[in-house]
């Protein structure tokens, strides 16, 4: 292809050139990637723009040109104008590519004194579009499907003072062109002319990468969308959805027409509740003021500026309507440059900003210098948008792989769908007290949590605001219960009682971890989070058992005892396992090491001293221990555990914030257990991660041990925003939507398991890698123990960070537990997402692993 400043060759005023090539008869797609795709990446170095409209037909091709206009041809004059369509339909007959290349070719026309590059390409289209070119290359029978192009028309324009002036240049690119003038998804499905929404994502990165350097900076960008903000995609995605990982800022074309303010507001909303910022809405004008309560709905903080008329009669190529239209474009544009420079600044400024005024939770600030600050712009389903200063300005994508602290679940159409639910809820009730209330969104939350998680075993619901305090709430019922059963309740009416009530502790396993708040500090073994630095109060009110633990290493599964186990006569064949699925079958009930297990937990039990008071409740993490280091418990000593407690009339408690809906591969950890508590905790990924929530369950018997003729009887515990409608809806949304197999493909067919998310012979390919110590993997959880010695282990440890720094470079966000890191994905993450993500860990395990032999 030529290029544009081989067309400055002679002097002329107006030159034309076509390029009509394709390069490619075979479709576009091609094998499977063997190497993780780069993250998306947006430059931040020259302003990009989105065009939406509200409609069809009402002007963002006009708009568009006038933007390129102002850009090269007014006092805002840059170097170099971009404009993209990713999608055309009704090609070549329509062209809005074609359009603002030939109308920026006439308007500088008349302008004697300046020069301008322009090409407008079309990159890709179907067999149909393609063969409709007109051009002696261009076979005219085609099977169906994409064709790669290489189809170019060029013009130079050159002023009078083309020896010495600048030169501007503009290029015009339509990506994907189709011939049937129709929608997108439908002109795709009749030309057989199929491109997935990441294909087309992909494409336009790299044709947003505009020049280096003061030429980059340079220039500006437009991204003119199809039809309408929902008008669907290639795919059948709305174009609101397809584009949203870019986030790329908004200019609004409105309606000026009959019914337009409504058509407008409802395009922008559809905006708004998706993330994107709309910086301008700009509309022909019709006569009938539409502006005016437009602006008043936005309240002025959105601009609303309004076009002239376009005239009937268009013997003049409009250049008289962009002559009228010019100082509308050109505020416009500066309104767009405007934003553009605040945001830049915001974004620069952001890190200095944090480390004056924040104080983060489990960070030692000592440690974090404005360097080391992420700037997360949005989040996109499993994915962060980071701004990142380095050579250029960029917005990068970044695997949330810690799924912000164990709560995210939702892909990008399930945040969409939260985002409007929630809208709703807080349009429809904002927020209502909850006590002898009822309200939709509680009541469904409610029964759906009994007939998930809560199934066979709850039958009554208590919301509070977070795990922790739902710890609390549940630790309350229990020793209610336990002194209930036990004969111990007294009466509590009398007033100013000096009479000394029972102590009552925790039976709880060490390493575990059941929240920050003090109570909930109390059911847990001392460790880094409860010493005298972190809680002066800690008693450690309980009775702490060391429990075994099972783990992948070196390609097999392994079971490790506690030293007080250590003594026993084991089997040899009682340590490994064949298999994951092996640690969990009802069968090992019967197995010789249930019965050590039986005889140990009753021995200790029988070792704690009447005079510390009443073991009066069990409370254990299911399976997986999350804040102690990712360690999986085996399920046998803890299912043994439960029963040893039944018998003697303790009630047990679930903590299932963390292991709760799907994040071990079930609805709830109890499933993995093959048996049931008396209370469970939940929260976290309740609600999808978008807002905090958390539900206590308990069954019909801890309920009634509350019941009395006295109000100071009842359970006296509860938050201000208890059972929020917003949290609820989400809830209730989220619930149902992990479980349905029509919209998460992760659940099997049998609709009680995940399929498996990563991939078995990278993880056992890790096990055995010689910078790893030990791996958990269960449902949406892959965790990984470095091998280190002395300092280096424990939570206080720093040994993996930089690691996890080379990591965030290769767009996956992680955030160790000392020495133990962790990928997290949710319930509805792709496979292919999950092994991307490994596969990157392992080849920088591989790196460590060569710097520390070099």
């Amino acid at each position: 292809m030529l290029t544009l400043t081989s067309l400055l060759l002679r002097p002329t005023r107006h030159q034309l050139h076509h390029r009509h090539v394709i390069k490619h008869l075979s479709t576009t797609a091609g094998p499977a990637a063997t190497n993780p795709s780069p993250p998306l990446t947006v430059p931040l170095s020259h302003p990009i723009y989105l065009i939406w409209s509200s409609n069809t037909s009402l002007g963002k091709t006009l708009v568009s040109a006038g933007l390129a206009a102002s850009s090269l041809l007014s006092r805002h004059r840059r170097r170099s104008f971009l404009y993209l369509k990713p999608i055309q339909t009704g090609y070549p007959a329509d062209s809005d590519s074609h359009f603002v290349f030939s109308k920026l070719t006439s308007l500088v026309r008349r302008s004697p004194h300046l020069s301008l590059l322009a090409s407008n390409h079309v990159l890709k289209a179907s067999a149909s579009a393609a063969s409709s070119i007109s051009a002696p290359q261009a076979p005219k029978n085609f099977d169906k499907g994409m064709r790669d192009l290489d189809w170019c028309e060029e013009r130079r324009v050159v002023g009078d003072n083309s020896e010495t002036g600048p030169i501007s240049e503009l290029l015009c690119k339509t990506m994907y062109a189709w011939g049937d003038p129709v929608s997108p998804h439908l002109a795709a499905e009749r030309e057989g002319g199929a491109v997935e929404d990441s294909a087309l994502l992909k494409m336009l990165q790299r044709c947003l990468q505009i020049g280096v350097g003061k030429e980059k900076a340079d220039s500006f960008c437009v991204v003119e969308t199809a039809g309408g903000v929902a008008s669907p995609g290639p795919s059948g995605s709305l174009q609101c959805d397809l584009y949203r990982p870019f986030r790329l800022p908004a200019i609004l074309v409105g309606d000026g027409r009959l019914g337009g303010i409504s058509g407008t507001i409802s395009a922008y909303e559809s905006l708004k509740i998706r993330g994107y910022d709309v910086v301008a809405v700009v509309f022909e004008d019709h006569g009938l003021v539409n502006e005016v309560p437009l602006a008043s709905y936005f309240r002025n903080s959105v601009p609303v500026l309004v076009l002239p008329p376009i005239p009937q009669d268009l013997s003049d190529d409009l250049m008289e309507w962009y002559d009228d239209a010019h100082n509308v474009f050109d505020s416009l544009m500066e309104i767009m440059l405007s934003a553009y420079t605040e945001r830049t600044k915001r974004l620069h400024d952001m890190p200095r900003r944090a480390v004056d005024v924040f104080w983060w939770p489990f960070t030692q600030h000592t440690f974090v210098s404005e360097g080391d600050v992420t700037v997360i712009d949005s989040r996109c389903g499993e994915n962060f948008s980071v701004f990142k200063a380095q050579n250029d300005d960029v917005i990068t994508q970044q695997f949330d792989a810690c799924a912000s602290w164990w709560t995210q679940g939702p892909d990008a159409t399930l945040q969409t769908e939260l985002a409007r639910d929630m809208g709703y809820a807080t349009a429809r009730f904002g927020h209502v007290m909850f006590p002898e209330n009822v309200y939709e969104p509680a009541l469904e939350c409610a029964e759906l949590l009994l007939e998930g998680v809560g199934k066979g075993w709850a039958s009554r619901t208590y919301f509070s605001d977070n795990g922790s305090t739902a710890i609390e709430i549940a630790l309350k019922m229990a020793f209610r219960k336990f002194s209930y059963d036990h004969g111990i309740l007294l009466d509590h009416l009398k007033e100013n009682t000096a009479e000394r009530y029972p102590e009552l502790v925790v039976l709880a396993l060490k390493g575990s971890y059941h929240g920050d708040t003090l109570g909930a500090m109390e059911a847990q073994a001392p460790s880094s989070y409860t010493g005298f630095l972190q809680q002066p109060w800690y008693n450690g009110r309980g009775f702490f058992l060391d429990p075994p633990m099972v783990f992948l290493s070196n390609n097999m599964w392994n079971l490790s005892l506690p030293e007080g186990l250590h003594s026993r006569s084991l089997n040899l064949k009682n340590m490994t396992f064949g298999s994951r699925d092996d640690i969990f079958v009802k069968s090992r009930d019967k197995s010789d090491l249930a019965g050590i297990y039986s005889t140990y937990i009753s021995e200790q039990l029988s070792k704690f001293p009447e005079s510390k008071g009443y073991i009066g409740a069990l409370i254990i993490e299911p399976v997986i221990q999350g804040a102690g280091g990712m360690h999986m418990v085996d399920p046998l000593f803890q299912r043994v555990l439960v029963n040893e407690c039944r018998k003697k009339n303790i009630p047990t408690i679930f903590d299932e914030v963390f292991t709760g809906f799907w994040r071990l591969g079930t609805e709830s950890a109890a499933e993995l257990l093959s048996c049931f508590p008396d209370i469970a905790c939940f929260g976290k990924l309740m609600t999808g991660g978008t807002v905090p929530l958390a539900a206590t369950l308990a069954t019909n018997a801890v309920f009634d041990s509350f019941i009395g003729d006295s109000k100071l009887k009842a359970l006296l515990h509860g938050h201000s925003y208890s059972a929020h409608a917003i949290g609820c809806t989400a809830a209730a949304k989220s619930i149902r939507w992990f479980k349905d197999s029509q919209r998460n493909p992760n659940i099997t067919s049998k609709g009680s398991l995940l399929s498996e998310l990563w991939d078995d012979k990278l993880v056992y390919q890790i096990s055995s890698h010689p910078a790893i110590q030990r791996v958990v993997v269960l449902g949406t959880l892959c965790a990984l123990e470095l091998r280190v010695e002395g300092c280096n282990a424990g939570y206080g440890s720093r040994y993996a960070s930089s690691l996890l720094k080379k990591l965030r470079e290769d767009g996956v966000y992680m955030r160790p537990l000392g020495h133990v890191i962790y990928l997290m994905c949710g319930p509805c993450t792709s496979p292919k997402v999950c092994n991307e993500a490994l596969t990157k860990v392992y080849r920088r395990l591989e790196e460590l692993s060569q710097s520390q032999n070099n």
